[in-house]
C-alpha cells in the first residue's frame, strides 16, 4: 500500500464520488473545548465512505473479470458501496449480510439491485459462505477492509481531509476516525502521511469491541470476544485486518473508546447543530471529540462521521438525548 495507489483510486473516483464537506459548529467547539472539524462522509453516495472503496475496487477489475460479477460480505455500508458500483457497471452483485443488520441497510442493498444472502454472525462463517458462492458462480470477492484497492479508495478521504483542513488554516491535528477492521483508518493514515505529516490518525471504537485499540497496545492482532450485539454495527469486526493492522500500528496513535450512549448523544448533537444524520458507528469519532477531551491533544481536532444509514427507531433514540 502506498500513496500512488490512493492517488490512482482518486482518479478512478473523479466524477463519481462526492467531495464531502468539512463542517463545523461553534456549539460543538464549545462542548469539545477546542475547534472541531467534521468530515461528513454520511453525505457520500450510499450514505457512507464505503462508496469510495467499493467503486475503487470494482472499477479497477479487468473487464473480463468484472463482467462475471462480484461478491462482498458486509453489515450494510460496504454492501451498498459495492452494489452501487456493480449496478453502474451493469454486473451481478451478491452481498452476504448478517441477519441482524439494520433493515435500512438490507433494504438499501436490495434496492441497488444486489442479491442479499443473510447469515447468523453468531453461529455461521461469512467467509466460508462467501467463498462457496464465489466459487460456484465465478464471482470476484471484494473484502470490506482487508483489500488494497478498497483501502486505496478509503484513503481518498484522507486526501480531501488534508486539503480541506489546510484551506481552513489547520495543518496539525489529531484525526479521529471511526474504526472497525481498519480500512478507513489505515487509508486515511497513509494519505495523511504523504500530504499532511503533522496530522495523526486516532482510531475510535465502541466499548466492548476494541480489538484495534488492544492490538495497538500489544503489537499483535487481537480478537473481540463477541462480534454481535452492539449498537455500532457498522464498525464491529472480529479483529484488525492482516493488511490494515501493520499500517495502523506504524502510523496511528492510541485508540479511543466511547460508549453506545455517547455515540447516541453525538448523533443527536450532529443533527441539532449540523443538520446531518449519523448512524451509531458513524458517530463514534464525533463522540470521542466531544466527550473524551483527555484523550485528544491540540487546539483543533478533525473527526469523521463515517456513515448515516440508521434505522428510524435508533435515530429516534438519539434525538431523545437532546
Amino acid at each position: 500500500m502506498n500513496i500512488e495507489m490512493i492517488e490512482a483510486a482518486a482518479r478512478r473516483l473523479e466524477g463519481h464520488a462526492h467531495r464531502t464537506p468539512m463542517l463545523s459548529s461553534p456549539a460543538l467547539d464549545a462542548i469539545a473545548g477546542r475547534r472541531v472539524l467534521i468530515k461528513a462522509e454520511c453525505l457520500q453516495h450510499t450514505g457512507s465512505f464505503k462508496f469510495r472503496g467499493g467503486w475503487s475496487a470494482v472499477s479497477a477489475l479487468p473487464e473480463k473479470v468484472r463482467s462475471n460479477g462480484v461478491i462482498a460480505f458486509s453489515s450494510g455500508n460496504h454492501a451498498q458501496g459495492v452494489a452501487n458500483a456493480a449496478r453502474a457497471y451493469g454486473i451481478p452483485a451478491v452481498i452476504v449480510m448478517p441477519s441482524d443488520a439494520p433493515n435500512a441497510k438490507i433494504d438499501g442493498t436490495r434496492a441497488l439491485g444486489a442479491e442479499v444472502v443473510l447469515y447468523d454472525r453468531a453461529s455461521e462463517d461469512r467467509d466460508a459462505i462467501g467463498a462457496e458462492i464465489a466459487a460456484d458462480r465465478g464471482l470476484t470477492l471484494i473484502k470490506p477492509f482487508d483489500e488494497p484497492l478498497v483501502i486505496a479508495g478509503q484513503g481518498t478521504c484522507g486526501l480531501e481531509i488534508a486539503q480541506q483542513a489546510a484551506e481552513l488554516g489547520v495543518t496539525e491535528a489529531e484525526v479521529l476516525v471511526c474504526c472497525g477492521g481498519g480500512g478507513f483508518a489505515s487509508g486515511i493514515a497513509l494519505a495523511l502521511e504523504a500530504k499532511a505529516p503533522a496530522m495523526r490518525v486516532r482510531p475510535v471504537e465502541p466499548v466492548g469491541f476494541d480489538d484495534v485499540a488492544r492490538s495497538l497496545i500489544s503489537g499483535k492482532r487481537e480478537r473481540n470476544a463477541v462480534t454481535s450485539g452492539g449498537l455500532c454495527d457498522a464498525i464491529i469486526s472480529p479483529c484488525p485486518g492482516e493488511i490494515t493492522f501493520p499500517i495502523l500500528h506504524r502510523l496511528c496513535g492510541p485508540g479511543v473508546l466511547v460508549t453506545d450512549d455517547q455515540a447516541l448523544e453525538a448523533m443527536g448533537l450532529a443533527f441539532r447543530h449540523l443538520r446531518v444524520v449519523a448512524e451509531p458507528g458513524g458517530a463514534v469519532a464525533l463522540a470521542a471529540a466531544l466527550f473524551k477531551p483527555e484523550a485528544v491533544q491540540g487546539d483543533a481536532v478533525i473527526c469523521t462521521i463515517s456513515g448515516g444509514n440508521v434505522d428510524p427507531a435508533v435515530f429516534a433514540r438519539a434525538l431523545e438525548t437532546l
